[in-house]
């Protein structure tokens, strides 16, 4: 609106008086204070991601506290035209930079953050260990003024509650008044600012949020208490205005308590054990990343996201960043290079130096980026309602207002408009989606369950198809059987086999390359990885391809194999055909049959169509069974069922090769048997071990919503009763201020007891 009455005057060179917004000429930093940030070791604790063009880096810095801080800092590439972008994180108080190698650096971004009033807080003693956080205080500050000012407004109101007018009683009374506006004064201009604050941003967007009756009731209490004490010479209302704010602060602290909680149970480890192979002498052990120490040796295989910053020390890497950066090609690394984490290796398996502990905020923090997913869209029913009952509570309290004018009850008038803004409040209406929400994540989780965001819950709930693929998600990668039809293979051929095998990740080339049972193997030249079709390499020049009959072009008859084939062609001539077949997952036939009484399946497999028959015996005539399917033909089948069937689909895989599918579905959920797979496309992540379970889990997430539901109904019986008495005026403003953070604390524990109680099934 600004710009548009400027332009519309000639008046747009306005914008060109500051070309450098927020630099002070009142802070002067020292030349050699961050000079410490040139030492690349020191520097390199800091940094999360570097490559040859871009570095990324977070800095915590305590003195933002406004919307002002979030323009400026997210602008500060008109500072340092070296920033590519910049994004705060208001409530940790953080800022993420990115910038450009070639035209600023680390200790400059520091300096310009400084210049502008943002010294980052940097303490280098603890890098490396856990963080303490640093909470911002402002809160309990206004939470102690208020209950001190509101406890001492009451004592000194008590002689006009309880004795009759004398001198005297005049006399101290008019005193009494007067401190308690002095008293008075501090509560409203400070402890209710955040009121006023958040009423007026909602105004300024066109809509009334839960701050706007709550300001408006602040605001009249006072006012009115202004006009009794100069113009009429009577009681005030002081105590009920601190009340007001006091209590309602306190409710707030303990929602905000609450919420860091449900925040601080979804780090890194919560949403999977993620896991990666150590190697200890000649052995391989499978290590929890969060055990990983600095000069760890670390296997990575293809397709595997790199979790810790490191040092390559064996094999050729290619590395995809895309996750970190948005750069969609791979960059290739040299022994002796640095890897970060988050990286995703392409190619043949490596092995890595640990030179830094996870950093699990930085990898939870990956996971959040919208760059790996554009977010689900968040249901807006709760919201919806409470911005109509915000409405609908102004207009019952004018009416009110209007009808105890019209009997010229004006105290009356004064009680009922007070309180029916305090106790209608739809704080509750909020409440009853983030704390069950929050208890359904948490009982989730605890059954290896994990969500990567409440709004997945939501999406369950609507599901109404599921479509599984096959190979790995339905069978276990561990439990095959294989049989090999061909050539015979010696030692020393069984060897070049397996060691191309050991490249790849998919459960096929675990269980050939486990049946092979071979001592050791060789190295890879040229691996190349084609997902669902096969891979290939050089290994002591002989170039091997295994993998589908279209990939090898082999030419073995197929009619006597029962199981998903892997073709074997050494040097352009084919050797044989490796039979693999499925060992399904336990429980599977009891979980489609409870499935299929409340969902329709689909089966997709880029495999064969041998396991068909298998498959028919358990599940229902009209569930679809797609074979041969690519990664392309598994999403596109997903749109399918979205835009012309109007489905709500779920897509169960693993991981692999069901990357697209799993971003296209309405929730994807990932399965895992190792809990070594990084699967960034999955809305959800959960052990194979609880795979029977499937069905127990999504009734368990329907069930959230219908628990929202009820504590919805409970809280507008809340309000309906409290309006009742309300619209009368019946209820002194201080019992409204009281009552309101209550019917809170009600719905927090009735959301906990309803979510504790379905949990039971669990």
């Amino acid at each position: 609106m600004v710009f548009e009455i400027l332009n519309q005057n000639d008046l747009c060179s306005y914008y060109d008086l500051n070309t450098h917004p927020g630099i002070t000429q009142k802070i002067n930093i020292r030349e050699d204070k961050f000079s410490f940030l040139d030492d690349e070791q020191i520097a390199r604790k800091l940094i999360q991601f570097k490559d040859d063009n871009q570095t990324h880096v977070s800095f915590y810095l305590p003195q933002m506290h406004c919307s002002s801080c979030l323009w400026l800092l997210e602008n500060i590439r008109r500072i340092n035209d070296g920033v590519i972008s910049s994004r705060v994180n208001f409530a940790q108080k953080e800022v993420f930079i990115v910038f450009e190698n070639k035209k600023t650096t680390l200790r400059k971004i520091v300096e310009s953050l400084t210049a502008i009033g943002y010294e980052p807080h940097i303490s280098l003693q603890n890098l490396g260990e856990v963080k303490s956080k640093n909470y911002d205080n402002t809160r309990l500050y206004k939470i102690a003024i208020a209950g001190f000012c509101f406890a001492n407004i009451m004592m000194l109101s008590l002689p006009e509650y309880f004795t009759f007018g004398s001198f005297i009683q005049h006399e101290i009374g008019t005193a009494f008044r007067y401190i308690n506006l002095i008293l008075a004064l501090p509560v409203f201009f400070y402890c209710s600012s955040e009121f006023f604050t958040g009423a007026w941003k909602s105004l300024k967007n066109g809509f009334l949020n839960i701050d706007a009756p709550i300001a408006l009731a602040i605001l009249l209490t006072f006012g009115r208490s202004l006009w009794e004490m100069f113009v009429l010479n009577s009681n005030t209302y002081f105590d009920s205005m601190s009340g007001i704010v006091f209590f309602m602060l306190v409710g707030r602290w303990a929602q905000d308590k609450t919420q860091q909680a449900i925040a601080f149970d979804r780090d890194f480890k919560s949403f999977f054990p993620i896991a990666v192979n150590v190697l200890k002498g000649n052995k391989s052990i499978p290590t929890q990343v969060e055990n990983l120490k600095e000069n760890d040796v670390i296997e990575i295989y293809d397709n595997e996201l790199i979790p810790a910053d490191a040092i390559l020390s064996k094999g050729r890497a290619e590395v995809d960043y895309s996750f970190v950066s948005g750069e969609s090609l791979p960059v290739i690394k040299e022994v002796g290079e640095i890897i970060y984490a988050g990286g995703k290796q392409i190619g043949e398996k490596i092995e890595l130096v640990v030179i830094k502990k996870v950093s699990q905020s930085y990898l939870t923090n990956l996971w959040n980026k919208d760059v790996f997913k554009e977010e689900k869209k968040e249901s807006l029913f709760i919201h919806n309602i409470s911005n109509y009952f915000t409405v609908i509570v102004f207009i019952i309290s004018a009416l009110s207002a209007a009808f105890w004018m019209w009997k010229g009850e004006y105290v009356t008038l004064w009680n009922a408009l007070t309180t029916i803004l305090i106790i209608a409040c739809p704080c509750a209406l909020l409440l009853s989606s983030t704390f069950t929400n929050g208890n359904v994540l948490r009982v989730l989780s605890k059954n290896k369950f994990y969500l990567r965001h409440p709004n997945v819950i939501e999406h369950l709930s609507h599901i109404n198809h599921i479509v599984f693929d096959k190979t790995g998600t339905l069978t276990q990668s561990k439990k095959l059987k294989v049989r090999y039809i061909g050539q015979p293979i010696d030692n020393e051929l069984g060897m070049i086999i397996a060691s191309l095998l050991e490249q790849s990740t998919h459960p096929l080339s675990k269980a050939i390359y486990d049946y092979l049972n071979v001592l050791e193997t060789i190295s890879v030249s040229n691996f190349k990885n084609v997902p669902g079709l096969g891979i290939e390499g050089w290994i002591n020049e002989k170039h091997i391809k295994i993998g589908s009959d279209s990939f090898v072009n082999n030419t073995v008859d197929k009619k006597e194999n029962l199981g998903s084939q892997v073709n074997i062609k050494v040097d352009g001539k084919i050797l044989g055909v490796f039979t693999v077949q499925n060992s399904y997952r336990y429980g599977f036939a009891e979980l489609m049959k409870n499935l299929q009484k409340n969902y329709t399946l689909s089966v997709l497999s880029g495999d064969n169509d041998a396991e068909a028959q298998n498959l028919q015996t358990i599940l229902k005539d009209d569930t679809e069974m797609l074979f041969n399917q690519s990664p392309e033909e598994k999403l596109e089948y997903i749109e399918y069922l979205q835009n012309i069937k109007k489905k709500k689909v779920l897509m169960i895989g693993d991981g692999l090769n069901d990357a697209g599918a799993l971003k296209q579905s309405n929730v994807g959920l990932a399965i895992t048997e190792d809990a070594n797979n990084f699967t960034p496309a999955a809305d959800g992540i959960f052990d194979a071990e609880q795979f029977s379970r499937l069905d127990q889990f999504l009734n368990f997430a329907k069930s959230g919503k219908k628990i929202i539901l009820i504590s919805f109904i409970v809280s507008v019986l809340y309000n309906i009763a409290g309006l009742y008495f309300a619209v009368q005026g019946l209820l002194a403003p201080v019992i409204a201020a009281v009552l309101m953070p209550a019917s809170s604390i009600s719905i927090i524990m009735l959301t906990y007891g309803l979510t504790e109680l379905k949990s039971k099934t669990l």
